[in-house]
């Protein structure tokens, strides 16, 4: 072993030898941008009624220069949460265009497709915006069938489709006609003086020829007996299914008055007055097609039917609607799989991208399907992966799979990618073989001893998949690279709670009878108590205001008991650092946001909101009854209601929300997603944000709470390194192992 003083930390010999080790990257991997713009992808964005900034140029200059330029199948656009990767993506849209594209059809979180649409009007002067989300979506795509083969409009065409809208199949049922045959048969078979009677028996025919149906054994098929595993088609070519439309048949009129309902300010009173005073066929047309004579309706004497207060918080309200009368279930990726030339769009772009990253997602593989269909795709996202190797493979194999299978990676003879997701793994993630040693039976000369291997993946991603996969694909971007003086200051902190003695007395106890269960079921093979005890152990100390009988999942025998702590109006030392935190910031006149996973069987948000109010704080509480389209407006009357304090579960505003009233963000707990927890903590520090931010995350001292952030900081470690950057977190101080030579490598190459 060399001399100890001769050694270095890691990061040291990186920062003094970096420069070589950059120098040597550059050349064996040139990057495709070099940092010159394109004077004429200048100019288009120059022309562009919402200008980008300088840094949200060079990025759209790039993603531009690796798919046009390279001519390579896909780009990722790896941004922080609130750099503005919507502007990127329609600008490098409207560069596109101007280059020869003519369509882009855009996939979106579906609270988030009237943004799209208003942003993208708002940034392209004439641009084209069908919104494939409502429940006429499937009338706008036989009307864009129609354009196949026609001369593209000049202007460019942008299509933007919900992700709940992405699905491959549709709904149907068998649709045959009834023939009818009428049967003489004998009371006693073999005695012809005996009475006889006429039996109606009745047989599957075409619909369109009349032929009885047949099985495989050339027997007449029973009219309740039609097969309903495939969709068949006669001989004569006619079909013998039909679409089912979803939801209950309703009248015209019915359906109109529902649509009015969704509007504010009206109510049933005001919905039977339209009707009759416009008829549903007027109403109809004017919320389908033509919503601004709907505002400026106006009655037989020419008065506006709404006033202007009125008018405005419709239309405000009629920007995240759309209105369909007598729509199917057929999914639209599917049509546009079926009926759509591929090619026909020349851009797909994928907002939240790593949505779509699970194997088993039917969302997933209608994306997949859809990149298959396109000429380019570009992947928005901000947090790449999650922390393990595996979540990019699904990813790279639906925008890319030519390069996937050319380094190896393809589906067995069985179409399944499983093998090839591990054999990504090791190549490039981490994979840990745990071998379990116990005695075996005895042998005649000795006792056996039996070897049981099980393998785990971890967290990291190795510096040679990053240069593979990652840097040749992707344009990174910073809030700090956006500018000086843009955003203000962002700053992490961990407060680590201490338990109050009976909280933590039980606690323990708790802890202790729960380990020993587990210990003794993982001994006999059962791994069903890992979740039950998991769950428990992190719950219990915000919910301790109640009490907790833990039961086994499958015997339903009692595990554990522990009574409650606190009372209904008693706060914990969560719940008092919460409020301490509340009130000084109302102080300096600001707002809160507070995180808190347990919005289900554990429901903390009603006592979160009483104990607040008794300290003399203002909270709402957005649950997810709130639909998702109308999140934002919910949230904007909850601050003209004067709250200081939104109580929430991350998972309800971690995509698409511009929070910026909330610059301050307190986690009671963060869950195990990455994703969710690095969105989530960005809500409010983003372009516009004038105050500074600060998130805080709460966690009681030496409880298993701590242990899940530990894990959570690991991971926020290894997803930042493919994103150029090391954590910076508040959750960095719970990171015991530092930083491998792989997540330090890949910060400085990305870079």
């Amino acid at each position: 072993m060399g001399n100890i003083e001769n050694i270095i930390p890691l990061s040291q010999f990186v920062e003094d030898f970096g420069d070589g080790l950059l120098e040597a990257v550059a050349r064996q991997n040139p990057p495709v941008y070099d940092g010159q713009p394109d004077p004429f992808r200048d100019l288009v964005m120059e022309g562009l009624a919402r200008q980008p900034f300088p840094s949200q140029r060079e990025a759209v200059q790039a993603a531009v220069r690796l798919l046009a330029d390279a001519n390579e199948p896909a780009a990722v656009i790896n941004a922080e949460m609130g750099t503005g990767k919507t502007m990127m993506a329609i600008a490098t849209a409207a560069v596109m265009h101007a280059e020869g594209a003519r369509r882009f059809l855009v996939i979106a979180p579906p609270h988030l497709v009237y943004k799209w649409r208003r942003e993208i009007r708002e940034t392209i002067a004439g641009a084209r915006v069908w919104v494939l989300n409502g429940p006429d979506t499937l009338r706008k795509l036989i009307t864009l069938r129609g354009m196949v083969g026609a001369p593209a409009s000049d202007a460019p065409e942008f299509f933007v489709l919900g992700r709940v809208r992405m699905r491959m199949g549709f709904n149907w049922r068998p649709a045959v006609a009834t023939r009818r045959y009428h049967l003489r048969k004998s009371t006693e078979e073999g005695n012809g003086g005996a009475r006889s009677f006429v039996q109606t028996v009745e047989y599957a025919a075409c619909p369109d020829c009349g032929e009885v149906l047949r099985d495989g054994e050339n027997n007449p098929v029973p009219r309740g007996s039609v097969p309903d595993d495939a969709r068949r088609r006669c001989a004569c070519g006619a079909a013998l299914w039909t679409l089912v439309r979803p939801g209950r048949a309703s009248s015209p009129r019915d359906r109109v008055r529902a649509a009015l309902l969704q509007i504010p300010t009206i109510g049933k009173k005001s919905a039977e007055r339209l009707l009759a005073t416009f008829g549903e066929a007027a109403l109809e047309e004017m919320l389908s097609d033509n919503l601004y004579e709907f505002v400026n309706l106006m009655d037989g004497n020419g008065e506006l039917v709404f006033g202007d207060r009125q008018a405005a918080r419709i239309e405000r309200r009629l920007a995240t609607l759309e209105f369909g009368f007598g729509q199917g279930g057929y999914q639209p990726t599917e049509y546009i799989k079926r009926y759509l030339p591929r090619e026909f769009f020349d851009l797909l772009i994928v907002d939240e991208g790593h949505e779509y990253k699970n194997e088993g997602s039917a969302q997933g593989q209608a994306m997949g399907v859809l990149a298959n269909k396109v000429r380019k795709v570009l992947l928005l996202t901000g947090t790449l992966m999650g922390g393990y190797a595996d979540d990019l493979f699904f990813l790279l194999w639906r925008i890319m799979p030519r390069r996937m299978v050319e380094d190896g990676f393809r589906p067995n003879g069985r179409g399944s990618l499983g093998s090839a997701a591990m054999a990504f793994m090791r190549a490039h993630g981490v994979l840990k073989d745990i071998y379990r040693e116990s005695e075996g039976e005895a042998h005649r000369t000795a006792r056996g001893k039996r070897v049981a291997v099980r393998t785990v993946k971890g967290p990291g991603f190795g510096p040679q998949g990053i240069a593979r996969y990652v840097l040749p694909f992707t344009v990174f971007l910073k809030l700090r690279d956006i500018g000086e003086g843009i955003l203000p200051r962002y700053d992490e902190r961990y407060v680590e709670v201490p338990m109050t003695p009976e909280q933590a007395n039980r606690y323990r106890n708790l802890e202790a009878t729960l380990t020993a269960e587990l210990k003794e079921a993982l001994r006999k093979g059962d791994n069903s108590l890992l979740g039950v005890v998991l769950n428990t152990l992190l719950a219990w100390p915000d919910c301790c205001f109640r009490e907790e009988a833990v039961k086994h999942p499958r015997t339903r025998t009692l595990l554990a008991f522990a009574g409650s702590v606190f009372g209904e109006t008693e706060p914990s030392p969560k719940e008092e650092a919460l409020i301490e935190l509340c009130r000084r910031e109302k102080a300096r006149g600001r707002r809160v946001l507070a995180y808190t996973v347990y919005t289900g069987t554990r429901d903390t948000t009603a006592r979160l909101r009483a104990l607040l109010s008794a300290a003399g704080l203002k909270a709402g509480v957005l649950r997810a009854s709130v639909d998702t389209a109308r999140r934002e407006d919910w949230i904007m009357e909850q601050v003209d209601r004067g709250i200081d304090v939104l109580i929430t579960n991350p998972e309800l505003v971690k995509t698409g929300l511009d929070l910026l009233d909330f610059p301050t963000i307190a986690f009671l707990q963060t869950g195990f997603n990455v994703y969710t927890l690095q969105q989530a903590a960005r809500r409010s520090w983003r372009i516009g944000q004038k105050q500074p931010v600060e998130v805080v995350f709460f966690g009681y001292e030496g409880t298993a709470q701590t242990a899940c952030l530990t894990l959570m900081a690991q991971k926020i470690a290894v997803a930042q390194s493919t994103s150029g950057d090391m954590p910076e977190t508040g959750l960095e101080v719970l990171n015991p192992h530092g930083d491998s030579i792989e997540v330090e490598l890949a910060r400085q190459l990305a870079a």
